[in-house]
Protein backbone atom coordinates (compact mmCIF):
# COMPACT_ATOMS: atom_id res chain seq x y z
CA UNK A 1 0.00 0.00 0.00
CA UNK A 2 0.40 3.39 -0.78
CA UNK A 3 -0.11 6.92 0.71
CA UNK A 4 -1.72 8.32 -2.17
CA UNK A 5 -4.02 5.22 -2.85
CA UNK A 6 -4.91 5.26 0.50
CA UNK A 7 -6.13 9.19 0.63
CA UNK A 8 -7.17 8.91 -3.33
CA UNK A 9 -9.66 6.18 -2.23
CA UNK A 10 -10.98 7.57 0.96
CA UNK A 11 -11.67 11.19 -0.74
CA UNK A 12 -14.20 8.99 -3.42
CA UNK A 13 -15.88 7.55 -0.33
CA UNK A 14 -16.51 10.68 2.01
CA UNK A 15 -16.36 13.23 -0.74
CA UNK A 16 -18.81 15.24 0.62
CA UNK A 17 -18.04 14.88 4.37
CA UNK A 18 -15.98 17.59 5.75
CA UNK A 19 -12.36 16.75 5.24
CA UNK A 20 -10.08 19.78 6.83
CA UNK A 21 -11.04 23.11 8.85
CA UNK A 22 -8.81 25.99 9.19
CA UNK A 23 -10.35 29.31 11.22
CA UNK A 24 -13.63 30.04 9.09
CA UNK A 25 -12.27 27.91 5.86
CA UNK A 26 -14.19 24.35 5.30
CA UNK A 27 -13.05 22.01 2.68
CA UNK A 28 -15.00 18.83 1.62
CA UNK A 29 -13.03 15.70 1.17
CA UNK A 30 -13.57 16.53 -2.64
CA UNK A 31 -12.17 20.07 -2.27
CA UNK A 32 -8.99 18.97 -0.07
CA UNK A 33 -8.20 16.44 -3.04
CA UNK A 34 -8.76 18.29 -5.60
CA UNK A 35 -6.22 21.38 -4.08
CA UNK A 36 -3.93 18.83 -2.94
CA UNK A 37 -3.55 17.50 -6.81
CA UNK A 38 -3.55 20.54 -8.60
CA UNK A 39 -0.35 21.71 -6.52
CA UNK A 40 1.27 18.17 -7.14
CA UNK A 41 0.99 19.65 -10.80
CA UNK A 42 2.37 22.60 -10.54
CA UNK A 43 5.32 21.03 -8.96
CA UNK A 44 5.85 18.73 -11.24
CA UNK A 45 5.49 21.71 -14.07
CA UNK A 46 8.24 23.14 -12.09
CA UNK A 47 10.37 19.94 -12.92
CA UNK A 48 9.96 18.21 -9.25
CA UNK A 49 10.77 14.64 -9.99
CA UNK A 50 9.44 11.86 -7.59
CA UNK A 51 11.84 10.74 -4.90
CA UNK A 52 12.64 14.59 -4.78
CA UNK A 53 12.87 16.77 -1.45
CA UNK A 54 10.51 19.42 -1.44
CA UNK A 55 10.66 21.68 2.05
CA UNK A 56 7.80 23.52 3.53
CA UNK A 57 7.52 26.13 6.28
CA UNK A 58 4.23 26.81 8.07
CA UNK A 59 1.95 26.69 10.87
CA UNK A 60 -1.66 24.26 10.72
CA UNK A 61 -3.51 25.84 7.29
CA UNK A 62 -5.78 25.14 4.68
CA UNK A 63 -2.54 25.51 2.62
CA UNK A 64 -0.54 23.08 4.82
CA UNK A 65 -3.52 20.63 4.15
CA UNK A 66 -2.51 21.12 0.36
CA UNK A 67 1.28 20.11 1.00
CA UNK A 68 0.26 16.93 3.25
CA UNK A 69 -2.15 15.47 -0.05
CA UNK A 70 0.12 17.11 -3.23
CA UNK A 71 3.32 15.42 -1.36
CA UNK A 72 1.61 11.82 -1.61
CA UNK A 73 -0.18 12.94 -5.05
CA UNK A 74 3.49 13.97 -6.09
CA UNK A 75 5.55 10.79 -4.93
CA UNK A 76 7.25 14.35 -3.44
CA UNK A 77 9.36 14.21 -0.43
CA UNK A 78 7.85 16.35 2.23
CA UNK A 79 10.63 17.83 4.44
CA UNK A 80 9.05 19.78 7.37
CA UNK A 81 10.78 22.61 8.57
CA UNK A 82 10.07 24.32 12.19
CA UNK A 83 8.83 27.78 12.47
CA UNK A 84 11.15 27.80 15.67
CA UNK A 85 14.14 27.16 14.36
CA UNK A 86 16.54 30.11 12.92
CA UNK A 87 17.97 30.66 9.43
CA UNK A 88 20.72 28.34 10.13
CA UNK A 89 18.73 25.53 10.81
CA UNK A 90 16.73 26.07 7.95
CA UNK A 91 19.98 25.71 5.94
CA UNK A 92 20.68 22.78 7.06
CA UNK A 93 17.51 21.05 6.95
CA UNK A 94 17.00 22.22 3.15
CA UNK A 95 21.00 21.19 2.16
CA UNK A 96 21.72 17.83 3.73
CA UNK A 97 18.42 16.37 1.67
CA UNK A 98 19.27 18.60 -1.45
CA UNK A 99 15.63 20.13 -1.47
CA UNK A 100 14.60 21.02 -5.06
CA UNK A 101 12.01 23.39 -3.41
CA UNK A 102 10.75 25.21 -0.44
CA UNK A 103 7.19 26.07 0.25
CA UNK A 104 6.80 29.20 2.56
CA UNK A 105 3.87 30.81 3.99
CA UNK A 106 3.56 34.60 3.77
CA UNK A 107 4.49 35.30 6.98
CA UNK A 108 8.08 33.32 7.35
CA UNK A 109 8.83 34.99 4.26
CA UNK A 110 11.38 37.30 5.85
CA UNK A 111 12.88 34.24 7.58
CA UNK A 112 14.20 32.55 4.11
CA UNK A 113 14.94 35.47 2.04
CA UNK A 114 17.47 34.28 -0.72
CA UNK A 115 18.27 31.56 1.05
CA UNK A 116 18.34 29.77 -2.28
CA UNK A 117 21.99 31.55 -2.80
CA UNK A 118 23.40 29.06 -0.09
CA UNK A 119 21.78 25.87 -1.48
CA UNK A 120 22.28 24.89 -4.74
CA UNK A 121 19.88 22.52 -5.32
CA UNK A 122 17.29 24.60 -3.58
CA UNK A 123 15.87 26.04 -7.64
CA UNK A 124 12.08 27.18 -6.47
CA UNK A 125 10.70 29.41 -3.30
CA UNK A 126 7.36 29.58 -3.50
CA UNK A 127 5.97 32.18 -1.28
CA UNK A 128 1.91 31.40 -0.34
CA UNK A 129 1.42 35.23 -0.59
CA UNK A 130 -1.82 36.76 -2.16
CA UNK A 131 -1.23 35.42 -5.77
CA UNK A 132 -1.03 31.85 -3.92
CA UNK A 133 -4.90 30.69 -4.88
CA UNK A 134 -4.68 32.10 -8.47
CA UNK A 135 -1.19 30.39 -8.64
CA UNK A 136 -2.84 26.85 -7.78
CA UNK A 137 -6.30 27.18 -9.89
CA UNK A 138 -4.27 27.15 -12.98
CA UNK A 139 -2.42 23.93 -12.60
CA UNK A 140 -4.97 20.69 -13.70
CA UNK A 141 -7.08 18.78 -11.03
CA UNK A 142 -6.45 15.60 -13.12
CA UNK A 143 -4.94 12.92 -10.48
CA UNK A 144 -1.33 12.55 -12.66
CA UNK A 145 -0.79 9.34 -11.54
CA UNK A 146 2.54 8.74 -10.68
CA UNK A 147 3.98 5.47 -9.97
CA UNK A 148 4.44 4.58 -6.17
CA UNK A 149 6.48 1.82 -4.73
CA UNK A 150 5.60 1.54 -0.93
CA UNK A 151 9.03 1.43 0.06
CA UNK A 152 9.42 4.73 -1.87
CA UNK A 153 10.28 7.11 1.10
CA UNK A 154 7.35 9.21 1.80
CA UNK A 155 8.54 11.83 4.34
CA UNK A 156 12.15 13.38 6.28
CA UNK A 157 10.84 14.47 9.68
CA UNK A 158 14.30 15.81 11.42
CA UNK A 159 14.93 15.27 15.42
CA UNK A 160 14.73 17.98 17.72
CA UNK A 161 18.39 19.08 17.21
CA UNK A 162 19.13 19.12 21.12
CA UNK A 163 22.82 18.29 21.12
CA UNK A 164 23.52 19.15 17.46
CA UNK A 165 22.47 19.51 13.89
CA UNK A 166 19.27 17.52 13.23
CA UNK A 167 18.76 14.55 11.79
CA UNK A 168 16.70 13.66 8.92
CA UNK A 169 14.64 10.54 9.83
CA UNK A 170 13.00 9.00 6.38
CA UNK A 171 10.20 6.95 6.28
CA UNK A 172 8.75 4.67 3.51
CA UNK A 173 5.26 5.24 2.46
CA UNK A 174 4.27 1.68 4.15
CA UNK A 175 6.25 2.76 7.19
CA UNK A 176 3.84 6.04 7.66
CA UNK A 177 0.69 3.71 6.75
CA UNK A 178 1.88 1.30 9.82
CA UNK A 179 2.16 4.16 11.88
CA UNK A 180 -0.60 5.69 11.81
CA UNK A 181 -2.64 2.28 12.05
CA UNK A 182 -0.45 1.07 15.43
CA UNK A 183 -1.49 5.49 16.89
CA UNK A 184 -5.13 4.21 16.49
CA UNK A 185 -4.78 0.62 17.49
CA UNK A 186 -5.73 1.21 21.19
CA UNK A 187 -8.81 3.90 20.56
CA UNK A 188 -12.39 4.14 20.12
CA UNK A 189 -12.48 3.40 16.20
CA UNK A 190 -13.26 6.58 14.17
CA UNK A 191 -16.42 7.07 12.27
CA UNK A 192 -16.97 9.04 9.18
CA UNK A 193 -17.93 12.82 11.01
CA UNK A 194 -15.45 12.19 13.97
CA UNK A 195 -13.40 15.47 14.18
CA UNK A 196 -9.80 15.72 14.99
CA UNK A 197 -8.00 18.80 16.53
CA UNK A 198 -4.75 19.92 15.48
CA UNK A 199 -2.96 22.30 18.11
CA UNK A 200 0.64 21.36 17.47
CA UNK A 201 1.76 21.31 13.73
CA UNK A 202 0.90 18.42 11.48
CA UNK A 203 4.68 19.11 10.91
CA UNK A 204 5.35 17.35 14.36
CA UNK A 205 3.35 14.88 16.78
CA UNK A 206 0.06 15.91 15.86
CA UNK A 207 1.00 15.21 12.19
CA UNK A 208 0.82 11.73 12.78
CA UNK A 209 -2.79 11.78 13.45
CA UNK A 210 -4.04 13.60 10.25
CA UNK A 211 -3.82 10.70 7.77
CA UNK A 212 -5.46 7.95 9.64
CA UNK A 213 -8.59 10.25 10.19
CA UNK A 214 -8.47 11.42 6.95
CA UNK A 215 -8.74 7.35 6.10
CA UNK A 216 -11.36 6.86 8.03
CA UNK A 217 -13.71 9.62 6.80
CA UNK A 218 -12.81 12.30 9.87
CA UNK A 219 -12.39 15.88 10.00
CA UNK A 220 -8.75 17.57 10.30
CA UNK A 221 -9.36 20.61 12.37
CA UNK A 222 -6.07 22.95 11.96
CA UNK A 223 -5.23 25.74 14.41
CA UNK A 224 -2.50 27.85 14.17
CA UNK A 225 -1.17 28.06 17.52
CA UNK A 226 -2.67 27.25 21.34
CA UNK A 227 -4.56 29.78 23.39
CA UNK A 228 -5.75 27.79 26.56
CA UNK A 229 -9.87 29.57 26.11
CA UNK A 230 -9.60 29.32 22.88
CA UNK A 231 -8.50 25.43 22.13
CA UNK A 232 -11.30 25.04 24.52
CA UNK A 233 -14.06 26.91 22.55
CA UNK A 234 -12.92 25.00 19.17
CA UNK A 235 -13.03 21.43 21.12
CA UNK A 236 -16.58 22.62 21.95
CA UNK A 237 -17.78 24.10 19.23
CA UNK A 238 -16.48 21.60 16.80
CA UNK A 239 -17.20 18.09 19.00
CA UNK A 240 -13.85 17.40 18.66
CA UNK A 241 -13.21 13.31 19.07
CA UNK A 242 -9.86 12.83 18.79
CA UNK A 243 -6.41 15.37 20.02
CA UNK A 244 -3.20 15.04 20.73
CA UNK A 245 -2.01 17.54 23.47
CA UNK A 246 1.40 17.99 25.41
CA UNK A 247 1.25 18.04 29.01
CA UNK A 248 2.14 21.50 29.71
CA UNK A 249 -1.37 21.87 27.50
CA UNK A 250 -3.20 19.80 29.16
CA UNK A 251 -2.17 21.51 32.71
CA UNK A 252 -3.03 24.79 30.89
CA UNK A 253 -6.20 24.23 30.09
CA UNK A 254 -7.49 21.47 32.94
CA UNK A 255 -7.10 24.72 35.19
CA UNK A 256 -9.25 26.88 33.52
CA UNK A 257 -12.37 28.30 35.35
CA UNK A 258 -15.43 26.49 34.39
CA UNK A 259 -13.80 23.45 32.32
CA UNK A 260 -15.73 20.68 33.83
CA UNK A 261 -18.71 21.90 33.12
CA UNK A 262 -18.32 22.19 29.14
CA UNK A 263 -20.09 19.52 26.85
CA UNK A 264 -17.49 16.83 26.54
CA UNK A 265 -19.59 13.99 25.36
CA UNK A 266 -17.85 13.56 21.57
CA UNK A 267 -14.04 13.56 23.01
CA UNK A 268 -13.28 10.18 22.33
CA UNK A 269 -9.40 10.58 22.74
CA UNK A 270 -7.19 12.98 24.06
CA UNK A 271 -3.45 11.85 23.93
CA UNK A 272 -0.87 12.60 25.86
CA UNK A 273 2.64 12.58 24.94
CA UNK A 274 6.16 13.95 24.22
CA UNK A 275 7.03 14.45 27.87
CA UNK A 276 6.62 13.14 31.23
CA UNK A 277 2.74 14.36 32.91
CA UNK A 278 2.03 14.97 36.36
CA UNK A 279 -0.23 13.08 38.49
CA UNK A 280 -1.43 15.89 39.51
CA UNK A 281 -2.54 17.49 36.00
CA UNK A 282 -3.04 13.68 34.86
CA UNK A 283 -5.80 12.99 37.36
CA UNK A 284 -7.27 16.42 37.26
CA UNK A 285 -7.72 15.93 33.31
CA UNK A 286 -9.15 12.62 34.11
CA UNK A 287 -12.07 14.36 36.42
CA UNK A 288 -12.76 16.90 33.62
CA UNK A 289 -12.68 14.65 30.22
CA UNK A 290 -13.91 11.29 31.58
CA UNK A 291 -12.48 7.95 30.80
CA UNK A 292 -10.88 9.73 27.56
CA UNK A 293 -6.97 10.16 28.34
CA UNK A 294 -4.29 7.78 26.39
CA UNK A 295 -0.42 8.28 27.20
CA UNK A 296 1.97 7.07 24.38
CA UNK A 297 5.39 6.44 23.90
CA UNK A 298 7.48 6.67 20.88
CA UNK A 299 10.18 8.74 19.01
CA UNK A 300 10.48 10.38 15.71
CA UNK A 301 12.73 7.35 15.03
CA UNK A 302 10.46 4.51 15.96
CA UNK A 303 6.70 5.29 16.84
CA UNK A 304 4.54 4.49 18.17
CA UNK A 305 6.36 1.87 20.37
CA UNK A 306 4.33 1.76 23.90
CA UNK A 307 0.45 3.15 24.59
CA UNK A 308 -2.52 2.84 27.58
CA UNK A 309 -5.82 3.84 27.48
CA UNK A 310 -7.08 4.83 30.76
CA UNK A 311 -8.18 1.56 32.34
CA UNK A 312 -4.21 1.07 32.22
CA UNK A 313 -3.35 4.17 33.03
CA UNK A 314 -5.77 4.80 36.06
CA UNK A 315 -5.54 1.15 37.44
CA UNK A 316 -5.08 0.73 41.09
CA UNK A 317 -3.81 -2.24 43.21
CA UNK A 318 -1.76 -3.47 40.73
CA UNK A 319 1.13 -5.12 42.73
CA UNK A 320 4.51 -4.69 41.09
CA UNK A 321 3.80 -1.78 39.40
CA UNK A 322 2.56 2.10 39.48
CA UNK A 323 0.65 2.33 36.40
CA UNK A 324 0.21 6.55 37.07
CA UNK A 325 3.72 6.55 36.55
CA UNK A 326 4.43 4.80 33.52
CA UNK A 327 4.63 5.67 29.62
CA UNK A 328 2.79 3.02 28.26
CA UNK A 329 2.69 -0.55 27.74
CA UNK A 330 4.34 -2.19 24.43
CA UNK A 331 1.68 -2.33 21.51
CA UNK A 332 0.48 -5.54 19.66
CA UNK A 333 2.62 -4.69 17.02
CA UNK A 334 5.73 -3.06 18.85
CA UNK A 335 8.68 -5.27 20.17
CA UNK A 336 10.27 -3.75 23.22
CA UNK A 337 13.28 -4.61 25.38
CA UNK A 338 15.87 -2.89 27.66
CA UNK A 339 19.66 -3.37 26.87
CA UNK A 340 22.61 -3.14 28.95
CA UNK A 341 25.41 -1.31 27.38
CA UNK A 342 26.45 -4.58 25.96
CA UNK A 343 23.46 -4.46 23.80
CA UNK A 344 21.94 -7.21 25.84
CA UNK A 345 18.53 -7.67 26.97
CA UNK A 346 18.26 -7.08 30.84
CA UNK A 347 16.36 -9.15 33.64
CA UNK A 348 12.43 -7.66 34.25
CA UNK A 349 12.45 -4.69 36.28
CA UNK A 350 16.06 -3.63 35.88
CA UNK A 351 17.36 -0.27 33.98
CA UNK A 352 18.83 -0.13 30.99
CA UNK A 353 18.56 1.29 27.45
CA UNK A 354 15.18 1.29 26.11
CA UNK A 355 15.01 -0.38 22.17
CA UNK A 356 12.59 -1.40 19.75
CA UNK A 357 11.30 -2.34 16.64
CA UNK A 358 7.81 -1.50 14.99
CA UNK A 359 6.51 -1.57 11.17
CA UNK A 360 6.51 2.29 11.27
CA UNK A 361 10.00 2.62 12.16
CA UNK A 362 12.78 4.82 9.85
CA UNK A 363 14.99 3.60 7.19
CA UNK A 364 17.27 4.95 8.79
CA UNK A 365 18.94 8.78 9.29
CA UNK A 366 19.09 10.51 5.22
CA UNK A 367 22.93 10.27 3.98
CA UNK A 368 24.13 9.74 7.70
CA UNK A 369 25.08 5.68 7.57
CA UNK A 370 27.07 6.76 10.44
CA UNK A 371 24.83 7.85 12.76
CA UNK A 372 22.45 4.77 11.44
CA UNK A 373 24.67 2.77 12.47
CA UNK A 374 24.82 3.71 15.98
CA UNK A 375 21.06 3.69 16.22
CA UNK A 376 20.03 1.00 13.91
CA UNK A 377 21.18 -2.33 15.55
CA UNK A 378 20.26 -5.46 14.01
CA UNK A 379 16.72 -3.81 13.30
CA UNK A 380 16.57 -2.85 16.58
CA UNK A 381 15.96 1.43 17.32
CA UNK A 382 18.39 2.22 19.88
CA UNK A 383 16.48 5.35 21.31
CA UNK A 384 19.14 6.77 24.19
CA UNK A 385 15.98 6.43 26.64
CA UNK A 386 16.59 4.90 29.84
CA UNK A 387 13.90 2.93 31.13
CA UNK A 388 12.91 -0.22 32.82
CA UNK A 389 9.86 -2.36 31.96
CA UNK A 390 7.96 -4.43 35.05
CA UNK A 391 6.26 -7.81 35.09
CA UNK A 392 3.19 -6.71 34.18
CA UNK A 393 4.05 -5.04 31.62
CA UNK A 394 4.48 -1.22 32.06
CA UNK A 395 7.25 0.62 30.83
CA UNK A 396 9.11 3.58 32.79
CA UNK A 397 10.96 6.18 30.77
CA UNK A 398 14.00 7.27 33.80
CA UNK A 399 15.52 9.98 31.43
CA UNK A 400 17.85 10.41 28.80
CA UNK A 401 21.20 8.37 28.94
CA UNK A 402 22.99 11.20 28.18
CA UNK A 403 21.38 13.16 31.09
CA UNK A 404 22.48 10.88 34.04
CA UNK A 405 24.01 12.88 37.08
CA UNK A 406 26.38 11.03 38.98
CA UNK A 407 26.86 12.42 42.52
CA UNK A 408 29.26 10.70 45.40
CA UNK A 409 28.61 7.63 42.75
CA UNK A 410 25.15 7.33 42.87
CA UNK A 411 23.18 7.57 39.70
CA UNK A 412 20.58 10.27 39.78
CA UNK A 413 18.17 10.30 36.95
CA UNK A 414 16.50 13.83 36.40
CA UNK A 415 13.09 13.14 35.71
CA UNK A 416 13.01 11.07 38.77
CA UNK A 417 12.93 14.62 40.24
CA UNK A 418 10.85 16.57 37.42
CA UNK A 419 7.95 14.00 38.22
CA UNK A 420 8.10 14.74 42.21
CA UNK A 421 8.55 18.82 41.58
CA UNK A 422 5.71 18.51 38.86
CA UNK A 423 3.16 17.34 41.45
CA UNK A 424 3.35 21.06 43.88
CA UNK A 425 0.46 23.13 42.52
CA UNK A 426 3.09 26.34 42.19
CA UNK A 427 5.02 24.08 39.94
CA UNK A 428 4.16 24.85 36.16
CA UNK A 429 6.78 23.17 34.53
CA UNK A 430 10.41 21.91 35.66
CA UNK A 431 14.12 21.05 34.56
CA UNK A 432 16.80 19.15 36.50
CA UNK A 433 19.70 18.66 35.09
CA UNK A 434 23.81 18.13 37.20
CA UNK A 435 26.01 21.49 38.06
CA UNK A 436 29.57 21.21 39.48
CA UNK A 437 30.01 20.26 43.25
CA UNK A 438 33.11 20.38 44.88
CA UNK A 439 32.76 17.32 47.37
CA UNK A 440 30.68 15.20 45.10
CA UNK A 441 31.24 15.64 41.57
CA UNK A 442 27.78 16.98 40.44
CA UNK A 443 24.90 17.50 42.31
CA UNK A 444 21.21 18.14 41.15
CA UNK A 445 19.83 21.52 40.07
CA UNK A 446 15.97 22.39 39.58
CA UNK A 447 14.76 25.29 37.39
CA UNK A 448 10.98 25.55 38.53
CA UNK A 449 8.52 27.73 36.36
CA UNK A 450 5.94 28.68 38.90
CA UNK A 451 2.82 30.14 39.19
CA UNK A 452 1.18 32.55 41.69
CA UNK A 453 0.95 29.87 44.67
CA UNK A 454 3.40 30.26 47.65
CA UNK A 455 6.47 27.78 47.30
CA UNK A 456 9.66 28.04 48.12
CA UNK A 457 13.13 26.31 47.45
CA UNK A 458 13.26 24.60 50.67
CA UNK A 459 9.65 23.53 49.86
CA UNK A 460 11.07 21.87 46.47
CA UNK A 461 14.39 20.54 48.24
CA UNK A 462 12.27 18.77 51.17
CA UNK A 463 9.25 16.77 49.50
CA UNK A 464 12.38 15.48 46.80
CA UNK A 465 14.50 14.30 50.16
CA UNK A 466 10.79 12.83 51.00
CA UNK A 467 9.97 11.14 48.36
CA UNK A 468 12.66 10.13 47.03
CA UNK A 469 16.05 10.00 50.12
CA UNK A 470 18.03 12.64 50.77
CA UNK A 471 20.99 11.77 48.29
CA UNK A 472 19.02 12.55 45.74
CA UNK A 473 17.43 15.73 46.38
CA UNK A 474 18.34 19.03 44.74
CA UNK A 475 21.22 20.69 45.59
CA UNK A 476 20.76 23.39 44.83
CA UNK A 477 16.96 25.70 43.52
CA UNK A 478 15.69 28.40 41.31
CA UNK A 479 12.56 29.59 40.82
CA UNK A 480 11.15 31.66 38.35
CA UNK A 481 8.17 32.90 35.98
CA UNK A 482 9.77 32.90 32.61
CA UNK A 483 9.06 29.64 30.18
CA UNK A 484 11.98 26.87 29.85
CA UNK A 485 14.14 26.85 26.78
CA UNK A 486 12.51 24.33 24.26
CA UNK A 487 13.65 22.47 21.16
CA UNK A 488 11.45 23.20 18.03
CA UNK A 489 9.24 20.25 18.86
CA UNK A 490 8.40 21.58 22.19
CA UNK A 491 11.05 19.70 24.71
CA UNK A 492 13.05 21.12 27.15
CA UNK A 493 16.56 21.63 26.41
CA UNK A 494 18.27 20.85 29.65
CA UNK A 495 21.34 21.17 27.93
CA UNK A 496 20.85 24.87 27.16
CA UNK A 497 19.95 25.28 31.37
CA UNK A 498 23.32 23.22 32.34
CA UNK A 499 25.95 24.30 29.82
CA UNK A 500 26.77 27.78 31.59
CA UNK A 501 27.76 26.32 34.82
CA UNK A 502 29.87 23.51 33.61
CA UNK A 503 31.77 26.27 31.34
CA UNK A 504 35.47 24.94 31.22
CA UNK A 505 34.89 21.96 32.94
CA UNK A 506 34.69 18.83 31.69
CA UNK A 507 31.36 17.32 32.90
CA UNK A 508 32.29 13.74 32.49
CA UNK A 509 35.12 13.40 34.38
CA UNK A 510 33.57 15.95 37.17
CA UNK A 511 31.07 13.56 37.38
CA UNK A 512 32.89 10.53 37.56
Amino acid sequence: MDVRTQMRRAAEFYGDYEAVVAGDRRLSFGEAWTRGVRLANALIALGIRPGERVGVLEDNSIEAADFYIAGAVANIVRVPLYPRNGREAHEHMLGHTNCRALLVAEQYAAEVAGIADALPDLDHVIIRDGGYENWLASHPAEDPQVPIDPDDIYIIRHTGGTTGKSKGVSYTHRAWLAAGRDWFYLYPPVEPGDSCLHVGPISHGSGYLFLPMWLSGGCNVLEDHFDPTGTLDVMEREGIGYMFMVPTMVNAIAHLPGVAARDWSKLKCLLISAAPISDDTALRAREIFGDVLYQGYGQTEVLPVAMMGPRQWFREGVEGSTPLRSCGMPLPFSQLQIWDEENNPVPVGEAGEIVAKTDGQMTGFWNNPDATAERLVNGWVKTGDIGRLDANGYLYMLDRSDDMIISGGYNIWPMELENVIANHPAVVEVAVFGIPHEKWGETPMAVCVVNDQPVTAEDIIRICAEELGSYKKPGQVELRTEPLPKSPVGKIKRKDLREPFWAGQDRRVAGS
